[in-house]
């Protein structure tokens, strides 16, 4: 069957991931018909018209593919043939060992590739509502400012509940880094909730110094403030932890640090004055959760507040928190493997209101749905991206491997997150081996060493997966 057979694939946003999808269908021979609205009507955030504006910061962040995750997910995309990862190249701007980008370069280049393409069409108008029923092949790559008109109609479809409009994110923590000399696993009160065991969390005492200091270093720390398109969407059952410790030296202590119910089985006669809990977040159990921690202090100010916690001194983030506007689907309840709407076979979603974050993530998970899309519309099986590597377990981490929360019967941990390590499947026993002549392999040349062993066994599988010798 030839291109010119073959019905379209419509794609809605002409973002990252929309820009990105439609490349990759139609380098796969199916035509695309993009449909972007901005020409016709404007965003709170962009500036232009041209397909993939960056709205925010100009970098791609680390491009070292050996040991750093985000390195690792640019090095499949370009093994993929990826249109945002060559037009990234191709407008590079020094930023030390990030990949930088000349923003406007940038995105003038990824207009004019999708312009000149001989399978793409771009339409300049808004799509009101969901895809017609006679686009059989579809894609919805909105992004976080998906107009309200498309939101209702997506919230519609999917349920009340099925669509956020805001992040409201406590950082997460990848596990390894957690002291538990100091730290112990326990419920409060033992309580085995469904699938629980009762030491489904992870507990940090504090004593009255620590907590004492700690309080006075959330309320000075440096916030961020709501940009005036965002308001102000607080209430109460997602307080930023710092508007709690200034509504009273008490507030935390009764609210997400209560002690109650807790023995440290470190020091069973010393009861703490305060307890930060993480929650395990996702089913491999490399993350846990800070509960209750969802913030809007600046990264920095986070990082070294946090710290300050018993137990993650050295606590390593695979994501800050956050509160902010952000349209995003419940995808692991919603979607298919192969980001299809399950009560809608052809409609596919892609990009942040999947519920990922950052430049390259939009656009990779753009790219598995563009190819997944092409591939139904040729008649040829569906081929998922392995698990190991850095696009099947960002595509895993939206479509799957989510706990169903103890506390809020229903409801997942899921959470819009950056590609990180966590998300990768642990390495097989016995991989990390001291090397020859190294008299001291201590925790961070472990941590180093088990990142490139991951990095690589990523970038062999991808290849493996793509069929490149």
């Amino acid at each position: 069957m030839t291109h010119s057979t073959l019905s379209p694939i419509h794609i809605i946003g002409g973002g990252l991931a929309g820009s990105e999808a439609a490349w990759q269908a139609a380098q796969a021979g199916v035509p695309v018909i993009l449909h972007e609205m901005r020409g016709v009507r404007g965003t709170d955030a962009h500036k232009t018209d041209s397909l993939a504006e960056l709205v925010c910061s100009n970098s791609f962040r680390s491009d070292d593919a050996t040991a750093n995750a985000v390195g690792v997910i640019h090095a499949e995309m370009r093994l993929a043939g990826s249109l945002i990862m060559a037009c990234a190249d191709r407008h590079q701007v020094p930023a030390g060992g990030a990949l930088a980008v000349d923003r406007d370069g940038f995105a003038e280049a990824v207009t004019a590739e999708i312009a000149r393409h001989p399978l793409i069409t771009v339409v300049r108008e808004e799509v009101a509502g969901l895809p017609p029923e006679d686009w059989d092949q579809a894609i919805i790559a909105t992004g976080p400012l998906t107009s309200p008109d498309l939101a209702e109609a997506i919230r519609a479809k999917t349920g009340e509940d099925a669509l956020a409009f805001f992040d409201a994110i406590a950082p997460i923590v990848h596990r390894d880094s957690i002291n538990m000399d100091i730290c112990w696993y326990q419920s409060r009160y033992d309580k085995v909730g469904p699938g629980g065991t009762g030491k489904d969390y992870i507990n940090c005492p504090m004593d009255e110094e620590q907590y004492n200091a700690f309080l006075d270093a959330l309320i000075a720390g440096d916030s961020v403030g709501f940009k005036e398109w965002e308001g102000t969407p607080y209430f109460d059952g997602c307080l930023p932890i710092e508007v709690m410790a200034e509504r009273g030296r008490e507030t935390l202590r009764h609210g997400p640090m209560k002690p109650m119910g807790l023995t440290n089985e470190h020091n069973p006669t010393v009861k703490a004055y305060a307890v930060v809990q993480l929650r395990q977040d996702n089913a491999l159990g490399t993350l846990y959760n800070m509960v209750g921690f969802q913030t809007k202090l600046k990264y920095g100010a986070q990082a070294e507040i946090f710290r300050m916690i018993p137990g993650l001194e050295n606590a390593e983030f695979a994501r800050l928190g956050g509160l902010h506007r952000n349209t995003y689907i419940h995808s692991p309840t919603l979607l298919d493997p192969t980001l299809q709407l399950k009560n809608r076979p052809g409609l596919r979603f892609a990009g942040q209101i999947t519920g990922c974050e950052g430049y390259v993530e939009s656009a990779s998970i753009g790219l598995l749905a563009g190819r997944f899309a092409a591939a139904e519309r040729k008649g040829e099986e569906i081929s998922l991206p392995p698990a190991t590597t850095a696009l099947g377990s960002l595509l895993n981490h939206i479509t799957g491997g989510h706990l169903v929360s103890h506390d809020e019967p229903g409801k997942r941990s899921f959470q819009p997150m950056n590609i990180n390590f966590g998300l990768f499947p642990e390495l097989e026993p016995g991989s990390i081996v001291k090397p020859e002549g190294v008299k001291r392999f201590r925790g961070k040349d472990k941590t180093v060493m088990k990142r490139q062993l991951v990095a690589l066994r990523a970038l062999a599988d991808c290849k493996a997966w793509l069929g490149i010798a």
